[in-house]
């Protein structure tokens, strides 16, 4: 298919000039140039599909180069991208130096923020309207565009509780956010969709519009009634009582009533929520009737409808990744004890986590996009006797750092913390890399922190977590687990694995570092150097005879860790040496710098910054020719 519209587009507010049925075909081809894109990789896609009249319906509506627009969660940007400017660039979008999969200020100026967690959106729109209020620009208007999925956050509500002005926050109801929503905001919000009375609402206002208020007790109980009945009726009655003009439900797929209601909400200088109900893959009829699984499907092509999705021969089929392994290891728990329950935050399907759901569903919990109050539920549950296992990636256990420390470090409660995408996340980028795991959670007392090297260390980490009596957290990465092929050893508090001593130098390796640096050894081994590697599997609290003993008598030691420098592994190794006022001058720390990562294939951005065997490799070289070179002077 040509896309003689988005081919020929060169500024989004030429989409004011079109006629709904140009726009109905824009939205075509951005569904067209969507599914050409799966047929080259893995993306968001059914999420995008869901947006795109929205995405047009509001470009042609406001000038967003004045206007302010936010995207919550971003990885619904395409179509946006698609009209602002991208779309020569578009079949880059999550490769290594192409387009990013959220938006990027760097890329267009129609980007506003580098938005990846959800929920934040309505408070950085109202911090922009209040800013361009403080400028003299109260006439811009500042709109949120919000997923279902992400509106039961904490933050919208502590956002809208604040919000004033000329705001617009557009609620994209789609009844799903990864998987199926859950928690009452989405069984308000099924009432509102599925009643009577938006059809209703309208007549009814209109008659009782017609009621006096006037002064005596029957006239007042008249009007006592008139507002009873306008309550009754009314679809938006908790936004309004949150200060908001509620608008809606309408139809988000409709260009021609969407372009009404934004004019009408554009004319309205005060806090407004449009309620738009859409439908994740929209236009494509295999993501309409399963947007699960086209959520960020695999590679397919269009065959008459339909989506053939493209079968790899593989000759040797790699291991079971990291994630993998975690749910087998939460499953086996809880098959024996009781007391092992599991929670995540809407990351069921992400943490594979459907076979717990589905085998124990009294002690699975799903808490949606709530990760605050996931880990203080988990308190709460470990208080009252249980086990809670809290399965959330790293980077979005960060939203609940207040409540790892006072619901669950200072009471001293042994939750168990299972930190999926510990490391680099690949082609999601760095809004979603979990690097600063170890920074964030190192500094609380009463937690201990693991990293498996393989499936065996994930199994022995995960039984030990669930009898050892303070809390824990076992970080893993988004990979292919290796098979390292050594006898099971058990987990024992505080204590590492020496895989192999060497008189010429030491690898401490940290979780997924491991087989590479073994792999580096290896070479370096035929390269006459003999290296010991040591799988740390602790970096709190680190195992001290063994970071000791190394410090002390080998000629060089590196630290290779999948985490940002600052304060992860290489520097508790440091602070332990301090401490002990052990020499650390022949220490090498390799680990992610003081930067953002960019996105692109994991194994890219691990060669990059030197974290694959062939940088682990250099870098031993390097300490061992520097520590030569000392000898001889």
């Amino acid at each position: 298919m040509e896309h003689p519209i988005l081919s020929n587009l060169q500024s989004p507010m030429e989409l004011h000039e079109m006629s709904v049925a140009e726009l109905d075909q824009a939205a075509a081809e951005i569904c067209d140039v969507m599914c050409d894109l799966l047929s080259e990789r893995s993306a968001h896609f059914a999420s995008n599909l869901g947006v795109v009249e929205l995405c047009l319906a509001l470009h042609s509506i406001f000038d967003f180069r004045q206007d302010r627009l936010i995207w919550d969660t971003g990885h619904q940007i395409y179509p946006h991208k698609l009209i602002t400017g991208r779309y020569q660039q578009f079949k880059s979008i999550r490769t290594k130096q192409g387009l990013m999969g959220y938006p990027n200020p760097a890329e267009s100026d129609y980007d506003l923020f580098m938005t990846g967690h959800a929920g934040a959106s309505v408070s950085t729109a109202q911090g922009l309207h209040s800013g361009d209020v403080l400028a003299g620009r109260a006439d811009r208007k500042s709109v949120a565009v919000i997923g279902d999925g992400a509106f039961p956050s904490g933050v919208v509500y502590e956002a809208m509780n604040n919000a004033d002005g000329n705001l617009l926050v557009v609620l994209n109801d789609n009844e799903m956010s990864i998987c199926p929503r859950v928690g009452g905001v989405a069984s308000y919000l099924d009432r509102l969709r599925n009643s009577i009375y938006p059809t209703l609402k309208a007549g009814v206002q209109k008659v009782l519009g017609r009621v006096p208020v006037v002064g005596d007790p029957a006239e007042r109980f008249l009007a006592q009634m008139k507002e009873a009945v306008k309550a009754g009726f009314h679809g938006g009655m908790l936004f309004e009582e949150l200060g908001f003009q509620y608008l809606g439900p309408i139809d988000g797929h409709d260009i021609g009533l969407m372009r009404k209601y934004l004019k009408m909400a554009q004319e309205i200088h005060e806090p407004v929520l449009l309620h738009v109900v859409t439908q994740k893959g929209h236009g494509f009829k295999p993501a309409e009737e399963d947007p699960r699984t086209f959520h960020a499907p695999p590679v397919f092509e269009r065959v008459e409808g339909k989506a053939v999705f493209q079968q790899k021969v593989v000759a040797n089929p790699s291991p079971l990744n990291y994630t993998n392994h975690a749910r087998d290891a939460i499953l086996h728990q809880m098959e024996i004890n009781e007391k092992v329950t599991c929670m995540t935050a809407a990351m069921c399907q992400g943490n594979k986590l459907e076979p717990v759901r589905d085998t124990y569903p009294a002690r699975f919990f799903d808490v949606g996009i709530c990760e605050g109050h996931a880990v203080a539920f988990a308190g709460g549950q470990c208080k009252a006797g249980a086990r809670p296992i809290v399965a959330i990636y790293s980077t979005f256990l960060q939203r609940s750092y207040d409540h790892i420390f006072q619901e669950v470090c200072l009471q001293d409660l042994p939750v168990t913390f299972m930190l999926d995408r510990a490391g680099l996340a690949g082609p999601d980028g760095p809004t979603h890399h979990g690097v600063f795991d170890l920074g964030y959670l190192r500094v609380f007392p009463n937690i201990s922190i693991m990293a498996p090297a393989d499936e065996q260390d994930m199994k022995a980490m995960l039984e030990f977590s669930l009898q050892h009596d303070s809390a824990t957290a076992i970080r893993y990465p988004k990979g292919v687990s290796p098979e390292l092929g050594r006898e099971a050893t058990p987990v024992v508090f505080g204590k590492s694995e020496v895989l192999s001593t060497g008189k010429d130098g030491t690898i401490l390796a940290l979780g997924a570092m491991v087989e590479p640096s073994l792999q580096a050894a290896a070479r370096l081994a035929e390269d006459g150097l003999d290296i010991g590697v040591v799988n740390a599997r602790f970096v709190k609290p680190l195992d001290e005879h063994v970071v000791s003993d190394v410090l002390r008598h080998s000629p060089f030691v590196v630290t290779v860790e999948e985490a940002a420098l600052i304060g992860g592994f290489g520097s508790a190794v440091l602070e332990f040496a301090a401490e002990r006022r052990l020499n650390t001058s022949h220490v090498c720390r390799l680990g992610i710098p003081d930067i953002f990562v960019e996105h692109g294939e994991r194994a890219e951005l691990l060669s990059d910054l030197g974290l694959d065997a062939e940088g682990i490799y250099r870098a031993c070289r390097d300490m061992a020719q520097a520590t030569a070179n000392m000898e001889t002077v």
